[in-house]
């Protein structure tokens, strides 16, 4: 989302690349170019304002003396100024109250309310918690339903209102039922409308009067650009936000509310949306996020999700296989395609590298998305386990057989093995401690590369 806003920050520093010190002079050029890419990514004026005051207030001062160039120096001010923008430090849910902890989801319709409920309860699980999902929206058609299924879906535990009930009814009996039944906690999922109104305003503050919930999120889409600082603005003024809760934030937009509401609100960005899939919330880190715009990657998210993502037992087999030199085989090729797909696929992990790299990386594997993975599982799932565990008993028939088991074309399945072919001479060069070889292997290592 925050591409456009990274380019032209890069294209900000490497302007300073030819200076010899920081001046005035050049300070106010680059700053220039900084005001027009956070306008350009939709950054609410009075924050852009506050925040090129503070780059040129520090750039200018004893910060930067020592340092190596005026574009590293500038970089170093505007990711601590980044930083401290969308909140400094990582802020955890505080959940340390008599259980059952309650958190009250607020925001306007559409903004993702519901599905993040879910996405927060499957955080929360995986932290050990006992998470029950309530709906309190009566007047969305097919609100309550959907968090059914998503609960469902997840298998966590739901509270079945009776119908007819009212909200702040919904809400205290939920809380009732958690207690009974041992839940640590209650994500409560409140209605919204289409814009700000005084009902609605008025029965979220009644249902936080009645609950005292441990955290009050206020739930905003990241695509709603200016108009999500005039919403923040009105649920800070009418709730004691604890969070904020971005959703969307693999979107296409210019992703200015990321920036923004941090400010506005004066509370703390707790948690990002990063796709539809439920498994796609993370922590929000301000410092990891500052280096995403400036071009330098989040390696440190990009290990913490492979660590939770990847089989462990499995990856030490791979590795001892890759280690001999031999025994990898298609079977172990679809499983590693497997836990791409579990992380994000490869386009989730490209956005966390930094710049360089993930340009490259997208320039060599622009078609390995979700399809060509699909593609690719689909041909080896075509095969026996004798073709897989020796692919060199692929003849011309079992192609055909393969091809029209996976209902691709014969020439997918030539591409796959030849793909499939480098991988493992790369693997025989590791074995011999070829680096020069192996970087030349390299290009054939990717699906999707050619």
């Amino acid at each position: 989302m925050l591409d456009s806003l990274t380019n032209r920050l890069s294209k900000v520093i490497k302007t300073l690349r030819g200076e010899a010190r920081l001046t005035e002079a050049n300070v106010a050029d680059a700053l220039r170019e900084v005001r027009m890419a956070l306008l350009e990514a939709d950054v609410a004026l009075p924050v852009v304002k506050d925040f090129v005051a503070a780059i040129k207030q520090k750039s200018l001062g004893e910060e930067v003396i020592g340092s190596l160039t005026p574009g590293q120096a500038l970089v170093g001010v505007v990711q601590r100024e980044l930083t401290a923008l969308m909140g400094g430090e990582n802020a955890a849910l505080n959940l340390a109250v008599v259980p059952p902890a309650v958190i009250l989801m607020a925001g306007l319709q559409g903004s993702g309310k519901t599905t993040t409920s879910g996405k927060l309860a499957k955080y929360l699980a995986e932290q050990k918690k006992k998470p029950l999902l309530a709906s309190c929206d009566v007047y969305r058609p097919a609100a309550i339903e959907q968090l059914r299924t998503i609960a469902k879906q997840l298998e966590m535990d739901f509270f079945e209102p009776t119908p007819g009930q009212k909200p702040l009814d919904i809400a205290l009996a939920a809380r009732d039922h958690a207690r009974k039944h041992y839940n640590d906690v209650l994500i409560v999922d409140t209605a919204g409308r289409l814009a700000i109104d005084e009902a609605m305003m008025r029965e979220i503050s009644e249902l936080h009067r009645a609950l005292d919930p441990a955290e009050t999120l206020f739930i905003v889409d990241s695509m709603q650009g200016q108009d999500a600082v005039n919403v923040a603005r009105a649920f800070s003024d009418a709730l004691p936000l604890t969070g904020v809760v971005l959703t969307k934030l693999d979107g296409d937009a210019r992703g200015g509310a990321a920036l923004s509401v941090r400010q506005i609100t004066g509370k703390p960005i707790k948690f990002v949306g990063v796709g539809e899939k439920l498994a796609a919330l993370e922590a929000f880190h301000p410092e990891r996020m500052a280096a995403r715009i400036l071009g330098m990657g989040d390696v440190l998210s990009l290990v913490e999700e492979a660590r939770k993502s990847v089989d462990v037992e499995e990856a030490q087999k791979l590795a001892d296989k890759i280690k001999k030199g031999k025994g990898f085989d298609l079977e172990d090729f679809k499983q590693q395609i497997a836990q791409m797909r579990k992380m994000g696929g490869l386009s989730s992990m490209i956005d966390k590298l930094p710049a360089q790299l993930a340009q490259a990386a997208q320039a060599q594997s622009a078609d390995m998305g979700e399809k060509q993975m699909r593609r690719i599982e689909g041909i080896i799932n075509s095969m026996t386990r004798r073709e897989r565990a020796h692919p060199e008993l692929m003849k011309a028939s079992r192609k055909r057989r393969v091809a029209a088991g996976a209902g691709v074309q014969v020439q997918e399945v030539n591409r796959l093995l030849n793909q499939f072919e480098q991988m493992q001479k790369m693997m025989k060069q590791m074995q011999k401690g070829g680096l020069a070889k192996l970087m030349r292997g390299m290009k054939g290592m990717m699906p999707g590369m050619r």
